[in-house]
């Protein structure tokens, strides 16, 4: 290999290692729950997840295409700073998933989240108008099994609704990312 194609190669590898960096450190993953904590309307998970909620929101893969649409029937029950979401997905395909996460509340607006598909338990914090959640979500055996790196950003919005927006990682690289909306019924 000659100096000039070592010197190309050594180029390549630092914008790639600079475009790594400065992505870790802006957009999506450069949030701070901080960032939202003087932010209103107050979200408390224990009232805005409470009772019967609907969700409606798309998957898209790696390369920012929709991979998938769903909707949600979610039910949740509080019993002081302890709650169950139960929650029934119907996607595009035809697809029915049922699944719950149990949601343990401190004092401080720490979250403990645990869920049969989450390995070991998931960890987050209310702030403002902003929760932060992150977890290994654990894929169905029928899209490959794989357990994804998930960070989970919730924002409640002035009439009630909560946009939730999520990233999945692999090996720290982004192969998916969801963005729902969940909304009280009735």
């Amino acid at each position: 290999m000659d100096m000039s194609m070592a010197l190309v190669i050594l180029a390549l590898l630092l914008l790639g290692g600079l475009y790594f960096f400065v992505a870790q450190r802006m957009g999506f993953r450069a949030q701070r729950i901080d960032d939202y904590a003087e932010a209103g309307p107050s979200l408390d998970i224990r009232e805005a997840l409470n009772g019967r909620l609907t969700a409606d929101g798309v998957i898209y893969d790696y390369s920012g295409r929709v991979a998938s649409r769903f909707t949600a029937d979610i039910t949740g029950t509080w019993d002081g700073n302890s709650g169950r979401l139960d929650e029934t997905f119907h996607y595009d395909s035809g697809k029915v998933q049922t699944r719950y996460w149990l949601l343990d509340l401190d004092a401080s607006g720490n979250i403990v989240a645990r869920a049969p598909d989450v390995k070991g338990d998931g960890t987050g914090v209310q702030k403002g108008s902003a929760v932060q959640m992150r977890y290994r979500l654990q894929l169905p055996d029928d899209v490959g099994g794989h357990v994804l790196d998930t960070v989970d950003w919730m924002y409640m919005l002035q009439n009630g609704t909560i946009v939730n927006r999520s990233e999945m990682r692999k090996f720290g690289i982004k192969v998916a990312e969801l963005i729902a909306t969940f909304r009280k019924v009735g």
